[in-house]
């Protein structure tokens, strides 16, 4: 197995060292693989491609790191063709939040969240993708 040398924070490389105790983890960078091979394969589920989706990513950020928000327009207009609706808050006292709501393809919102994770100094990101095309009992309702 190769050895990789990551840099990071201390205070996140402690919790995942907190993590990695609590969860029966043999150490860090058993952590580490089974999070690499979530990421990799969150974006490859086959029932989501080639259907309609929408996506809800939420952006939390410190209120001083301006080139976050920046960098939140850019890619809204950059992304003009998915981003359905793009939502700015206050939290807390010293913190901002971005809602985007996306509609497109597996691809294409995969690409999106991928740049927004990307940017540097953001505290937070999350996100959600779902299916437009099926509803359950209420997509008969045509």
């Amino acid at each position: 197995m190769a050895v990789v040398s990551v840099s990071m924070p201390e205070e996140l490389l402690e919790r995942i060292d907190q993590f990695s105790d609590e969860h029966g983890y043999t150490g860090r960078s058993e952590v580490l693989r089974e999070a690499s091979r979530n990421l990799l394969g969150e974006f490859e589920d086959k029932k989501l491609e080639s259907r309609d989706l929408m996506g809800v990513v939420t952006v939390v950020f410190d209120y001083e790191t301006t080139s976050v928000e920046e960098k939140m327009m850019h890619l809204r207009h950059e992304h003009e063709d998915i981003v359905a609706s793009n939502f700015h808050s206050h939290v807390g006292g010293h913190h901002c939040m971005e809602l985007f709501i996306l509609e497109g393809s597996l691809e294409d919102i995969s690409t999106f969240v991928g740049k927004v994770r990307a940017t540097k100094d953001t505290l937070t990101i999350d996100y959600s993708v779902l299916p437009v095309d099926d509803f359950g009992p209420l997509s008969n309702l045509n």
